[in-house]
C-alpha cells in the first residue's frame, strides 16, 4: 500500500532541510520526497511501506521537533480509457474464374 505521509518539522536553516531530506531518503521504502508548506516547515514523504514513527523519531533525534501530521493512502491515478480501434480482417482473396494462357509456339 502506497501511502503519503506529512511532517512538521523545527526546520530554520537550509542546512536542516537538507539534513531532512538525507535522513528521509535514506528511510526504508521512500520513493518521493519533498519540503513544503508556507515556512518550508513540512516534509512530506511517500512511498510504500514506510513507518511513520520510526522515521519521526530518527528526525527528532537528528533535528529537533517532529510530528506527524497526516498519513494517507495514495491510490494509483487512472488511466485514460483510449477508444478501441477497429480490427482489421483481411479479406478473402478470391481466384478468378478463368486463367489467361498465352498462345502457344507452335500455333
Amino acid at each position: 500500500m502506497k501511502q503519503k505521509i506529512v511532517i512538521k518539522l523545527s526546520m530554520a536553516s537550509d542546512k536542516s532541510r537538507s539534513k531532512a531530506m538525507v535522513l528521509a531518503a535514506k528511510a526504508d521504502g521512500v520513493s518521493k520526497m519533498g519540503i513544503t508548506g508556507d515556512g518550508k516547515d513540512r516534509l512530506e514523504v511517500e512511498g510504500e511501506g514506510v513507518d511513520a514513527v520510526c522515521l519521526v523519531k530518527c528526525l527528532r533525534r537528528k533535528i529537533g521537533h517532529a510530528e506527524i501530521l497526516q498519513v494517507e493512502e495514495v491510490k494509483p491515478a487512472e488511466k485514460e480509457k483510449k477508444p478501441e480501434e477497429p480490427k482489421v480482417v483481411p479479406l478473402p482473396y478470391w481466384y478468378p474464374h478463368h486463367y489467361y494462357q498465352p498462345p502457344y509456339p507452335w500455333c
